[in-house]
């Protein structure tokens, strides 16, 4: 196992391994423990009572977070005529069709987030092989796939992620950066767990957050105790 660096054995002294957090308590310890030159993005890691390989138990949505990621993600829409106007005035950085599946096919990979518009997925669907296993495939049930492109563009803009169940059962999803205030990274992760847990499928039984803990890119993890999480959640 690889030596980390001093910086972040100072910072995990500061965390008491055995502790399950508050939320509060959490993004204040984070602060501290985000020390690197750079600013860190920080995650979240949520780890479900639930089994991917079921489709019944598939989670997989988008959320708006109330104060953005810190980054802004980079938009190609699938659209022609009035709807590709529609994504270039709402700030769309890529718009077109067959031209930019084209593109995507040679190798292009230059967006963070696709959109499309229904009537394009029959064309959008060739590159299937290229998109899915990235998760920038254009999906109805994370409102990539709408004629509303206008207001898609404008939410992920303003801070919109997706988040997806991994074949382990944890959920990854960035939540800012270290450089937001700890009271703005509580309310966004507040946000996210709030959709986790409207998410929850019919067919999850028992406990369905069985684990919660966020950390900065290059800091230790901090585990938040998950009935913190689902009390505020339930107000």
């Amino acid at each position: 196992m690889p030596a980390h660096g001093k910086k972040y054995d100072d910072a995990r002294k500061l965390i008491d391994r055995t502790q399950l957090y508050d939320p509060s308590e959490a993004m204040d310890l984070l602060k501290k423990t985000a020390t690197a030159k750079f600013d860190e993005t920080v995650e979240v890691a949520v780890r479900l009572g639930v089994d991917p390989r079921h489709a019944d138990q598939m989670v997989r949505g988008a959320v708006v977070l109330p104060h953005g990621t810190g980054k802004e993600a980079k938009v190609l829409v699938f659209a022609k005529g009035d709807k590709a106007k529609e994504a270039q005035e709402a700030g769309a950085d890529f718009v077109g069709a067959e031209d930019m599946i084209e593109q995507i096919q040679g190798g292009w990979a230059g967006f963070d987030v696709a959109v499309a518009t229904p009537d394009m997925m029959s064309l959008v669907g060739r590159l299937g092989r290229i998109l899915g296993p990235k998760g920038l495939m254009p999906n109805p049930r994370t409102g990539t796939v709408t004629f509303d492109v206008g207001a898609a563009v404008h939410e992920i803009k303003a801070g919109k992620i997706e988040y997806r169940v991994e074949k382990a059962g944890i959920v990854h999803a960035p939540i800012g950066k270290a450089s937001f205030s700890a009271e703005k990274l509580q309310e966004n992760f507040h946000t996210l767990m709030d959709a986790l847990i409207r998410a929850k499928p019919a067919g999850a039984k028992g406990t369905y957050i069985k684990s919660v803990a966020v950390s900065s890119t290059m800091g230790p993890g901090i585990k938040i105790s998950p009935s913190q999480v689902t009390r505020v959640a339930e107000r």
